[in-house]
Order: C-alpha cells, then sequence, then structure tokens
C-alpha cells in the first residue's frame, strides 16, 4: 500500500476543509530527503515535484490542483522540477 495517496478534490470540499486557512510552504526548484513524523494533508496550488519513497522506490508527481496524503513514517526524496507553493497540515 502506497503511503501517498493524490486525489482530486472539488470547491466545495476544499471549503469544508477550510485548505485556505492552512499554512503555506513554498520550495524552488532543488532535491532533498525528507521523513514524515506525523501524517501531512497538502493542496498543490503550483508547481511540480517527483516524490520517491525511500523504503519501496515508488516514484510519485504532484502538480498544481492535486491534494494529497503523506502517511506518518514516509521516508522519501523530494525532487521539485518546478518552484511549488502548497496549502499544508499535519495531524
Amino acid at each position: 500500500m502506497s503511503k501517498i495517496e493524490i486525489k482530486q478534490i472539488s470547491e466545495e470540499e476544499k471549503q469544508s476543509l477550510g485548505i485556505e486557512n492552512w499554512s503555506v510552504w513554498e520550495k524552488e526548484i532543488s532535491e532533498f530527503p525528507w521523513e514524515y513524523g506525523e501524517k501531512e494533508s497538502c493542496y498543490i496550488i503550483e508547481g511540480e515535484a517527483e516524490i520517491k519513497d525511500e523504503d519501496t522506490g515508488e516514484k510519485i508527481i504532484i502538480k498544481n490542483g492535486d491534494f494529497v496524503i503523506f502517511s506518518s513514517g514516509l521516508r522519501c526524496i523530494w525532487k521539485i522540477n518546478k518552484k511549488i507553493k502548497k496549502y499544508y497540515k499535519f495531524s
């Protein structure tokens, strides 16, 4: 089972989740390791990145308009191909 879930959500779902009130994170083109100590939900506002799960080798592309859930315990490599900006929340 993938530790990264990507889905498309409606404007109504975005509003009900309060996404536009979440914190914003931005990062230029780069590559770096990351480990999730807790679950993160995020909505990609702009940009594109490839996320590689270090345990399984699975690669996922996230881009503008994607709603993404990263599971707690995920160890990955972020490769940002286009400057990225996202709303995010840990839970």
